[in-house]
């Protein structure tokens, strides 16, 4: 099975940077006409992607909000006549706090982008695929939908309920061409993890991870980006509601 995108017409949630900047660029590398979108300017994202002779556009949209993603997908599908697959992969990283103290508002930021966000997107990407006759879905957990970690509660509830939701959507829609599958990063080099790396409550524990991760070193976003082109390509054909550790073993140990 061929690992080529040509043609395909695939959505990036959080593609201004960090892994869904390097996933985009993959993808578009791979053939695929990208749609590049974020909360915040993605047109840097979209230049990179042509400049290296890709296809890419750039639609601003809060997947925290139905209306917008409702609005993003229908804009897509306007724009290329349908849609093939989708990277969901916007999120907000853990407020670095134990349980007691996290707010309310704290709580449902975090459950608003990293759940609630996806299921907009999986329910309004699912129903352009069931129009267009299928497509593979790919979600971003963590390796925090496994395990959990001190002083993150609030993000590691989000990504268990990632990994579920999931594979219930694989279960719904397999019968209908549309695959699901999610990936689980460990650690990955990113603007998000250098946030978390300098703040004061969770620098102490930040720095005994990278001991957790067998490999040695942490991960590059286009690791994961290589996993996720896998998933999205005919060569994974047979895979669906299956949760992919790109991890360096952390989930190993």
């Amino acid at each position: 099975m061929s690992m080529t995108l040509k043609n395909r017409v695939i959505i990036v949630t959080g593609a201004a940077g960090g892994i869904g900047r390097a996933c985009a660029l993959i993808l578009g590398s791979a053939g695929a006409r990208v749609v590049v979108t974020d909360v915040t300017d993605g047109r840097e994202t979209v230049d990179a992607i042509r400049e290296s002779g890709g296809e890419a556009v750039f639609i601003e949209a809060d997947v925290g909000a139905e209306s917008e993603v409702e609005a993003l997908v229908s804009n897509t599908v306007e724009m290329f006549g349908k849609l093939d697959g989708a990277f969901n992969n916007a999120g907000v990283e853990q407020c670095a706090m134990p349980l007691h103290e996290l707010t309310a508002a704290q709580w449902e930021r975090a459950v608003r982008v990293d759940l609630t966000g996806v299921f907009f997107c999986l329910k309004h990407q699912i129903r352009a695929m069931l129009k267009s006759g299928g497509g593979s879905i790919v979600n971003t957990a963590s390796a925090l939908g496994s395990v959990a970690i001190p002083n993150a509660s609030e993000y590691v509830a989000a990504k268990h309920g990632v990994i579920g939701l999931t594979k219930a959507a694989a279960a719904d829609y397999g019968a209908q061409r549309i695959r699901v599958n999610a990936v689980l990063p460990g650690i990955i080099e990113t603007q998000m993890v250098g946030r978390l790396a300098d703040d004061p409550t969770f620098s102490a524990f930040f720095g005994k991870l990278k001991d957790r991760h067998p490999i040695g070193r942490f991960g590059q976003p286009s690791e994961v980006g290589e996993t996720v082109k896998w998933l999205l390509s005919d060569a994974a054909s047979f895979v669906t509601g299956a949760s992919i550790s790109v991890d360096g073993g952390y989930l190993a140990i």
